[in-house]
Parts: C-alpha cells; structure tokens; sequence
C-alpha cells in the first residue's frame, strides 16, 4: 500500500477549520441545497433513525447518544481510516505546506492555539478554529452560519474556499489529480468505496466527514467523578460545578448536557437544537453592530435581530482551546469569567437575556476553573484513533 509511518505528533479535523462561508460561495458539483434548522422545534428522542450504520463501533463513553449521519455516507472502519490518511496529507493544500491537521492539533484538542486561523499562504482568518472534538453532534459547522448543515459540504470550504485560503486547491479535478497520482491511494478508496471505488473528490470529502464524525471525546475526570468515581474531582471542582449549574451564574442554559453545549444533535431526535446567542462582545454603533465578517449569523439571514449571534461551542477540553471567543478575543478563562460576570463588555438591546452579569469571590472563580480544567480528556488527547497514521505513496 506504500504507507510510511511517521511520528508527526498532531491532530485535526476539518469541520471547524472552515471560515463561515455561504454555501452557495463553494463547488456545488455534487449538488446539495442546505437547510435553515428551526431551533425552537421540540425533540423527540424516541423517533428512529435508520441513517446510522448499525455495524460500526462508536465506542461511546457512558451517557452519549448515538451520532447522526447521513444515509449517503454510512459510517465504516475502512472509510474512517482513510479518512485519517487523508486528514494529515499536506498534499490537500495547493502548495502542500498544510493539511487539515495543520489547524487542528490533538494536544490542544483539535484547536491550533491561535487567536485567528492561518491558512497555507498566510491569509489570516477573521475567526478562530474551534474544537472539532465531537464535532459528529453539531447541527450546523463553524461559529455563526445556520446554512452549513452537514460535513460533507462544509468540508469544501477549506479544501476549494478563497475569501480567505485555507488549503487552496484550486478546483475539483486538481484534487483528483493531485491524489489519484498517489499510488497508495488507490487501494484505500476501494476498501473504503467499495460500491464506486474511485479516487474522487466526493469520496475525499466523504472520508474526511467520516473521521471526524469518529472522534468523541467523553472520558474527562469530570465524567469518572459524575458516573460514580468518587474523588476523581477535587472539591474545589465540585463546587464550581455547582455554581455552574446554577441560576445565579446561568453558565448551565448555553453550556448543556452531555455536550456542554445547547448546540447539539443526535440520532432519534426529530430536531436538532441549533440556538445562537449574542454574548455582548461589540457594539460598534450603539445597536449591536459587531465588525464586518464577524457578525453571526446575521450574515446569512441578514435580520437586524442576528447580528453578532454565534454558537455556544462545548466546554470540553475547554482549558486546552484558548484564546477564546469566535475572534480569540478572550485570553483565558479568569478573562471569560470576567466577561460574563460583567454581563458582556459591551452591552446592546440585542445581547442575550441571560448575560445578567453576577459576582464571584476570588475562591468562586476557582473553583469555576477547577471544574472547567475537570473536563479536559487526557486520553482523548493521545488517543492512537485519531493520531497521524503516516503517509500514502
């Protein structure tokens, strides 16, 4: 198969590295209109899903529901590891001084520790990438865009996209050359294509989605400790996760369940919940307005009442993903606390109800970032699952 195994020692995955480009602004060869996802619809989650291929392990941690996946792009072990193969290949990107890893590294939970994004020609991105850790839950991909629905789309955006580079493969056939003339390609696609064994991009981007849907992480202390392992929290992190959950700080309504986010999808649901919240960053005009390219999803639905909405990232891992807020605005997590105990920074009519702003004592505060730091998955971040394989040639 001409695989040469490295020690390269970083992770990544493509959904978040993305910039929150429109849909309609990428390759539509293999068509697909998005859908705007109605987050005030009620879940049922005893409705069935037949998309989920019941032979493939997820090897869930306790308390996780099963992932949704499309019926086009069922999930199996041989397309999973392609999909690795390829998301470390720097042949990705056009001058290949990058790959989807480049942006993601596993030792900083698939973050890549900067405040903005750096695509391979040097463009810097208006926004950060996020986390990609079970990136397989998330009802839309990227900080603020309600059209990006699904991986296998919003992987073009790296890949193909130019307002700014990432990856910078100029088009669809480049792609396809630039891998079908690696020997040691061929045979992975067929393993993992069987029913149309070629090396294509719709395959690549296929593959690719299947990884990152592959990676959860739900093995912190703080799940030991919730699931009964007493002493695996300090107590100073139990009573930060108290003070979480509580009405006085709020932190609980945006950062919820099994996810730490309010962002989330399963299968069985008959709806994602897809909310966005403003949480007070900017106010440029004394109506809400935040800097151009970084206002929320207001730039998809240009409603004056979206301006400067974004998701709720998960708080797993979250001491590892700093700088924080989509614009890396935040430096740390004593900053964030800081933030949200003043109800933002900068207050509008449009901010979100929750921001009532609250006071901690220095031991508050850390005790809040003792229970934070609880749910960093140490095993998560060495998992040999998701590490660099080596390359194909």
């Amino acid at each position: 198969m001409g695989v040469r195994r490295s020690t390269l020692g970083v992770l990544a995955l493509l959904a978040a590295c993305g910039d929150d480009a429109p849909n309609d602004a990428l390759p539509t060869d293999d068509g697909g209109a998005p859908v705007i996802l109605d987050a005030s619809s009620p879940l049922d989650a005893s409705v069935a899903d037949a998309n989920v291929d019941a032979h493939f392990d997820w090897r869930l941690p306790k308390g996780f529901p099963t992932p949704k996946v499309p019926a086009d792009n069922p999930m199996t072990p041989a397309k999973v590891e392609l999909g690795r193969f390829l998301f470390y290949d720097e042949r990705l990107s056009d001058n290949q001084t990058q790959s989807c890893a480049s942006c993601h590294k596993q030792e900083l939970a698939f973050t890549d520790g900067r405040a903005l994004g750096l695509g391979s020609t040097g463009a810097l991105h208006p926004r950060g990438p996020m986390t990609l850790a079970n990136v397989a839950y998330a009802p839309t991909l990227t900080w603020g865009n309600s059209l990006m629905t699904d991986l296998e789309h919003q992987g073009r955006v790296p890949i193909f996209g130019d307002d700014p580079i990432e990856l910078g493969i100029p088009s669809i056939s480049a792609l396809e050359q630039r891998l079908q003339a690696v020997p040691g390609y061929a045979p992975l696609f067929e393993q993992a294509f069987p029913e149309r064994p070629k090396v294509t991009a719709e395959n690549t981007l296929d593959a690719l989605s299947a990884f990152q849907r592959s990676i959860i992480s739900g093995n912190s202390s703080y799940d030991r400790w919730f699931n009964g392992e007493t002493g695996a929290i300090s107590e100073s992190a139990q009573r930060g996760h108290l003070l979480f959950n509580s009405e006085r700080l709020e932190c609980f309504h945006c950062h919820s369940g099994f996810a730490f986010t309010d962002h989330v999808v399963w299968d069985g649901q008959a709806f994602p919940t897809a909310p966005f919240h403003q949480t007070g960053l900017y106010n440029l005009d004394g109506r809400g307005a935040y800097p151009e390219k970084n206002q929320g999803i207001y730039e998809n639905t240009t409603d004056p009442r979206d301006m400067g909405k974004f998701k709720a990232p998960t708080l797993r891992n979250i001491a590892l993903t700093a700088p924080y807020m989509h614009d890396g605005s935040i430096a740390t997590l004593e900053d964030v606390l800081v933030h949200y105990s003043k109800g933002g920074r900068a207050h509008s009519f449009r901010t979100d109800p929750l921001l009532i702003g609250f006071e901690l004592t220095p031991d508050e505060v850390a005790d809040v970032i003792a229970f934070l730091t609880s749910l960093t998955d140490e095993q998560f971040l060495k998992d040999p699952r998701y590490s660099d394989p080596g390359t194909v040639n």
